[in-house]
């Protein structure tokens, strides 16, 4: 099996009983995600990863992504939330000998409006041989990564003329809508197309994540035949007690319902860390409406241990922790014999570091348990883009169930909205001029 999912932690706080009691609910929300009767389920076109993406598609895709490894060293992805998060959680977690000596650099620009960050940026590009861009956008007009696009768009044809530019140009937009469709039809750009049926958070197995994980050169069909051995092995039954996927989604909802309103997934390992992000963009832009939902929290074991730990060891009993682990990293570092033991670690001499570190993950699980944190851990042995695949599916069908269980639609986000209207109005954005006068009464 792929993921192992361990729960000997989570007791007494749940036990068989408790998930067992649980089975009617688990297979009801199963059925609405496989039915697609639930809320949302316009939405479910992620739910199968082998009709997410055509197959003349996927070989444009890979076909640009060869395309953009002739023309540049270096690929700009423009986009925010899940337009950006899940190829950056994949191209971080990969390890590097995973992708093709082909493969390019990939930058990321849109998921902010920063000056100083943006600024940064343009000057890189400029020490740069050549630079290819990615621009991801359903609508065109989400205002972080427009405006980091009309940059990009001024700055690519300053540097090669407005010709050269659209050949290095490559837009992942609306089939035949939207701002950003236009412009690509009106330019010539490449396009890809982000499907209807599939919202951004669950977009990384799509065009959207499918084209800069290619050019960076990793394997994308390993990716898509992982997840497809997930929706295999998490879809055959419906039984809570013998399905891992379905035992963490009821398990985390269990514990919620006793009060633990906060998940912290927990990694030790930095690459991990922007696959944290999109795990914490998945839950939380899904499950956080009415007023209920897991509050998703993330650390980074070691690190963390030294400033979140105490909060974790002795902080208020309202919340349970996930680690994610990999057993044998593709890494080799081994803590040298320095002849002398002033530091007192001659015992570690000889010993590999990520052996150290699974026993510090051993360690810390126990420490926090005996500190009365609920916590579990999903183990793989050696992430891969295969392993990488099959655990986003996971956590994407665990999701679902979760906020089925939770009697809210995993699939929309009304709450972004407010934010966005407010930044508007007092942008002087026309037609906001009423909203702008009452929120300036305000400051």
């Amino acid at each position: 099996m792929t993921i192992r999912y361990q729960t000997k932690n989570l007791a007494p706080w749940i036990d068989d009983s408790v998930l067992k009691a649980m089975q009617p609910q688990v297979a009801s929300a199963c059925d609405l995600l496989r039915t697609k009767k639930g809320p949302g389920s316009d939405f479910l076109g992620w739910y199968d990863p082998s009709t997410v993406v055509p197959a003349a598609e996927l070989k444009a895709i890979k076909d640009a992504a060869k395309r953009i490894q002739e023309q540049s060293p270096v690929l700009v992805t423009v986009g925010i939330g899940g337009s950006y998060l899940g190829a950056r959680a994949v191209l971080e977690a990969l390890p590097f000998d995973d992708a093709s000596e082909d493969g390019v650099s990939v930058d990321f620009a849109g998921q902010h409006i920063s000056a100083r960050d943006t600024q940064l940026l343009l000057e890189s590009l400029d020490d740069e041989d050549d630079v290819s861009i990615n621009v991801i956008s359903k609508s065109g007009t989400t205002t972080e990564p427009a405006i980091a696009f009309r940059l990009l768009k001024a700055y690519m044809e300053d540097r090669y003329g407005k010709e050269e530019a659209k050949n290095r140009i490559y837009a992942t937009t609306d089939a035949k809508k939207g701002a950003l469709r236009k412009l690509a039809t009106e330019e010539g750009y490449a396009t890809f197309t982000i499907p209807d049926d599939v919202g951004g958070r669950f977009s990384v197995l799509s065009p959207v994540g499918l084209l800069p994980i290619a050019a960076s050169g990793h394997d994308i069909d390993a990716m898509l035949a992982g997840a497809q051995e997930a929706f295999k092995t998490y879809g055959a039954s419906d039984d809570v007690l013998t399905n891992d996927c379905l035992r963490y989604a009821a398990s985390r909802v269990a514990l919620y319902r006793q009060g633990k309103a906060i998940e912290i997934l927990s990694v030790f390992e930095p690459a991990f860390h922007y696959l944290v992000e999109w795990w914490k963009q998945l839950n939380g832009e899904s499950e956080g409406k009415s007023r209920t939902g897991i509050f998703p929290a993330g650390c980074e074991f070691t690190t963390d241990l030294h400033s979140m730990g105490q909060w974790i060891q002795e902080g208020q009993r309202n919340a349970f922790e996930t680690f994610l682990i990999e057993e044998k990293p593709k890494a080799s570092v081994v803590v040298p014999d320095t002849g002398s033991d002033l530091d007192g670690l001659g015992y570690l001499a000889g010993r590999e570091l990520s052996e150290i570190n699974l026993q510090a993950w051993k360690g810390v699980s126990l420490a926090h348990y005996d500190g009365g944190m609920p916590n579990s851990s999903l183990v793989v042995e050696t992430l891969d883009a295969r392993v990488l695949g099959n655990l986003i599916h996971f956590f994407e069908r665990a999701t679902g169930v979760s906020c089925y269980l939770q009697g809210v639609n995993p699939f929309d986000q009304p709450g972004v909205e407010a934010y966005k209207a407010n930044m508007f109005a007092l942008l002087g954005k026309p037609g906001f001029e009423a909203q702008a006068k009452a929120l300036q009464a305000r400051l």
